[in-house]
This record gives structure tokens, C-alpha cells and sequence, in this order.
């Protein structure tokens, strides 16, 4: 399968004073930090690569982590360096780790998902990028996708507007937190420092992204709502003694 970043280099602001010693990724959840969860996830959906995105406190992580054998995966770095460069500039940095193509994943966030489908449906396309969506009608957070499902079961859908600044009452759906992305598609952005949010909304607006729908929940860390949530999901999703120590 495809390789995948994870965006794990934020300042985690809106859970301070919790994160200003330890990034989110090790954040404790029911005796484990997440970031466990989220590598043990990723391995058992048959991903083998992963390139962890780290700025802030990041050397945590990777001393935690290492390089991914115990989890059944090769793990590898992207530091962005004195100065964060954004989520789009973290992609880009880390490019020649991750080659033409890849997954790209939130460090927040633990997503239930077929990602062998999210991948077969993003080589389908043949467009420069693909976002997963859930039908949010505002219930988790802003609505901020326009999507349109395909005609049928065995076609895919696209993305027709994705735009996290400007929402409007036509969005049903919201961004997922789990995108496959072509190298190429970064090639224009001009800055080194970005949000990959707006390079997806360009694609959005060029007829590039296309769609999957997910349907179970997303759950995320990066509220203190959030947080409690998946506590209370990861009581009954797998033992202790499952994870590698």
C-alpha cells in the first residue's frame, strides 16, 4: 500500500496546558498514548510505511516510536526544522520520504476506515488528490465539503468545493482527516510554508479531488471534548495486551 504521512508537528494550542511539555501524539489514553493506537490501526489496515510530520516536541515522539518495527511498520521522519512550516510545508519537506504518492493523515486523529479502498478509489481517479468525507450535517464540527456521490455503487464520487474558511449552507459533508495526495500537486505551491487545506480546496476548484464517503464516525484528540470521546471508545477496542511496549 501506499505510504503515509502523519501530521504530528502542531502547537496543539487548544489543549494546552496539557500539550506544553508533550506533544498530542503522547498524550495518555487509558494507559497507552494515542499515537499506539493510531500505528497499531494503520498496520492491521496493511500499511507498512509511515512518515511522522514533527516540529514542536518532536523528538518525544520519535524517541517513543523509533523506527516503527514493533508495530509492524517502518517509521521514518520529517522535522520541519527551526520554524513550522505549515501542514502543506511538512508534506512537502517530506517528499523524497514518501515519493510520488501517498496517504496523508492528521496525527489527531483515529479513523476506522477501508484504507485498501480509500487507496484502489485514488488510483482509480487518476486525479492529482482524493479526501475522504462524512456526512456531518454539522454534528462533529463546521461542514466545510461539497460532495457528490457516484451514480452508483461501483462509481466514486468527488469532491466539488472543499473550503474550511468560507463554509456554506450546501455543505453536508465534512473532511474526514484522511486524503491521498500526488507529489505533482504540491509542485505549484510557491511557498515553502502552507496549509494543505488550501492546496485541496485549489484541486476542489480545478475538478482534481476526487471523493470517498466514509461511514463510521471519526475520532480525534484535539479537543478536550475529543479526547474523552475516544477514552470512552478505546475502553472496548482492544486489550492492554495488545499493544507492543
Amino acid at each position: 500500500m501506499l505510504p503515509i504521512a502523519i501530521l504530528a508537528g502542531g502547537l496543539a494550542k487548544r489543549i494546552r496546558p496539557v500539550t506544553e511539555k508533550m506533544p498530542k501524539a503522547l498524550i495518555d489514553i487509558n494507559g497507552r498514548p494515542f499515537i499506539d493506537y493510531q500505528l497499531k490501526l494503520l498496520a492491521s489496515s496493511g500499511i507498512k510505511k509511515a512518515v511522522l510530520c514533527v516540529g514542536f516536541l518532536g523528538g518525544q515522539i520519535e524517541g517513543h516510536v523509533g523506527g516503527g518495527g514493533r508495530y509492524g511498520l517502518n517509521v521514518e521522519y520529517s522535522y520541519d526544522g527551526e520554524n513550522p512550516l505549515g501542514t502543506g510545508g511538512a508534506i512537502k519537506k517530506a517528499i523524497p520520504l514518501l515519493g510520488g504518492r501517498f496517504f496523508i493523515l492528521y496525527g489527531d486523529s483515529y479513523l476506522p476506515i477501508d484504507y485498501n479502498a480509500v487507496e484502489k478509489a485514488f488510483l482509480r481517479s487518476e486525479k492529482s488528490g482524493l479526501m475522504t468525507v462524512y456526512r456531518n450535517g454539522g454534528q462533529w464540527d463546521t461542514s466545510n465539503v461539497v460532495y457528490a456521490p457516484g451514480k452508483d455503487a461501483a462509481s466514486d464520487g468527488s469532491v466539488i468545493r472543499y473550503d474550511k474558511k468560507n463554509p456554506s449552507p450546501e455543505m453536508e459533508y465534512i473532511d474526514y482527516g484522511l486524503s491521498c495526495c500526488c507529489a505533482s500537486a504540491l509542485d505549484s505551491e510557491q511557498s515553502d510554508t502552507f496549509d494543505i487545506a488550501d492546496t485541496f480546496a485549489r484541486l476542489s476548484n480545478g475538478g482534481q479531488l476526487a471523493g470517498f464517503e466514509a461511514t463510521e464516525r471519526f475520532y480525534e484528540i484535539g479537543s478536550f471534548a475529543g479526547m474523552e470521546d475516544f477514552r470512552r471508545y478505546a475502553e472496548d477496542l482492544c486489550p492492554m495486551a495488545d499493544f507492543p511496549i
